[in-house]
């Protein structure tokens, strides 16, 4: 593992300066750091700021265009959209990568506990993957599966070597969306069946078919978006009707009291499953999809054998069972290279995306040869899917996770995570749990943990504002908005961890006092 970035030089994680290493820098940090300079009749001394990991990359001079002048074509040039989703009040202006970390168009450097939503797995610019890509791209860029050339086999060959049987047919597509489309194209051909179930709060895309899917308001339109879609209760042992402290397979359970005994709310959510066979859907279904950790949903884990005892019902109804591993997979969580595993499922179709070619657009379908067949009756092509370079790069990323041991990672310093963050929670009232496994992880907040309502978005902001201004980039998530994400490059260490975990805890106080 690449560690020229990740070492951390000295014995103390705090000090008075600027984590952005300028006596200039610190000045204007102070200065515009909220908390900071809001007056009062009280006089504070300003709070000890963690001191950022060195790392040993240097940047790039950023000489292009003003930040003003990037505004002003972000806001009427590009989509509204893209404005809309700009995280923080105060933009981050990103102009160069390495591993775990970014750097913006100042400077100033940030460690990166988002990833580009959850999709750089093996860090920026990874030196083993980019060497891959160069080579590539000096050799062919694109042709595509009309022709017979050696990047798309041998990576197919790869990718299903790491898949148990019989899930050893890959289809290549574009992104995870387009990959989820055309799972429920071939989930509806296979069984001749047409709807499609998926949990509430779950996220699978921004097309139109897989929009139907997700089961989020902020993602819907009031258009018809996708028909045969239905969504049951989502199984959240900690915002759902029932749930405990021994319900789900991660290193943290949840501090909700509750007196089932254990298998108990896996029943209660499955009855609500079995339910809409008699209110919604008819008697025999096309899928059932789900990832095996919601991902846009915050990181909600399910109780154990849910999905094991859904999987069975499923195909008792003539559906196939489809998990996407779009966030989930290559080892993310840690204990299993994919999500389904830790389930003790077999699924009858996996999609994946993000991770699997570390930003570089792809996604694939994998399925059975028996389902795979029934894909024949039409032709359907896509154009960019499995192209040669985003073959070579995604077989470049398997082979880093590999031999870095990535996915050992994942286990050890994402276990180191959660039971650090647990600490925090029952250190202040407003974060009400602490899920996850590997470097999948969601921290809900609440306004109180007896409530369990969710923290307001002005609160929310707040934290999610210090965070940024102390040198850490997270995401947020959940139905509410409520559930900061911590989803990094799996290339962090320990060391970063304490830094991350230090602003975490400096930035929830910061709230805490304003409260």
């Amino acid at each position: 593992m690449h560690k020229v970035c990740s070492r951390l030089h000295g014995p103390s994680l705090f000090r008075k300066t600027d984590p952005w290493n300028s006596v200039d820098a610190c000045v204007k940090f102070h200065k515009d750091c909220g908390v900071l300079c809001q007056k009062s009749a009280v006089k504070h001394p300003p709070p000890v700021l963690p001191q950022i990991p060195p790392c040993d990359f240097k940047p790039q001079p950023y000489q292009d265009m003003s930040k003003d002048r990037l505004l002003d074509i972000r806001k009427n040039n590009c989509n509204p959209m893209t404005m809309k989703v700009t995280y923080y009040k105060k933009p981050v202006f990103i102009n160069q990568g390495y591993m775990q970390w970014l750097w913006d168009v100042d400077g100033r450097r940030y460690m990166d506990l988002f990833a580009g939503v959850a999709t750089v797995s093996v860090g920026h610019c990874n030196p083993k993957v980019t060497e891959t890509a160069e080579k590539q791209l000096r050799r062919l860029w694109h042709t595509t599966a009309i022709y017979v050339y050696p990047q798309i086999q041998e990576y197919a060959e790869k990718l299903a070597s790491l898949l148990p049987d019989p899930l050893k047919v890959v289809y290549f597509t574009n992104s995870g969306s387009e990959a989820n489309d055309l799972a429920v194209l071939m989930a509806r051909l296979y069984t001749g069946n047409f709807d499609v179930i998926t949990l509430r709060g779950s996220y699978h895309g921004g097309s139109p078919q897989a929009t139907g899917l997700t089961s989020n308001a902020d993602y819907k339109y009031p258009i018809l978006s996708s028909m045969g879609c239905h969504n049951t209760m989502c199984p959240d042992v900690f915002r759902g009707l029932w749930g405990g402290s021994h319900c789900r397979d991660s290193p943290v359970q949840t501090i909700r009291e509750c007196s089932c005994s254990p298998g108990t709310n896996t029943h209660t959510y499955y009855q609500k499953l079995k339910e809409m066979f008699a209110t919604t859907v008819p008697n025999r279904i096309a899928a059932f999809f789900a990832e095996p950790i919601q991902g846009v949903g915050g990181a909600v884990q399910f109780p154990k054998n849910y999905l094991k005892d859904t999987y069975q019902f499923v195909r008792e109804k003539g559906g196939i069972c489809i998990a996407d591993e779009v966030q989930t997979g290559f080892g993310r969580t840690g204990s299993h290279f994919w999500g389904f595993q830790g389930h003790n499922v077999l699924p009858d179709m996996v999609t994946v995306a993000k991770g699997i070619a570390n930003g570089f657009p792809m996604g694939a379908v994998v399925t059975t040869a028996e389902i795979a067949r029934s894909f024949g009756k039409g032709v359907h092509f896509n154009t960019f899917g499995g192209n040669p370079l985003a073959c070579a790069v995604a077989s470049s990323v398997l082979d880093t996770i590999k031999e870095d041991k990535m996915q050992e990672n994942s286990t050890e310093v994402g276990t180191y995570l959660l039971t650090e963050l647990a600490k925090l929670r029952d250190k202040y009232e407003i974060i009400g749990d602490v899920r996850g496994k590997g470097l999948q992880i969601g921290v809900e907040m609440v306004k109180d943990k007896a409530s369990r309502d969710p923290l307001p978005p002005v609160a929310m902001a707040e934290i999610f504002e210090d965070t940024k201004d102390m040198g850490v980039l997270i995401g947020k998530g959940g139905l509410y908005g409520q559930t900061f994400r911590i989803k990094p490059p799996m290339c962090i260490t320990k060391d970063d961890a304490d830094f991350f975990l230090a602003v975490f805890n400096q930035a929830v106080q910061n709230y805490m006092e304003r409260r």
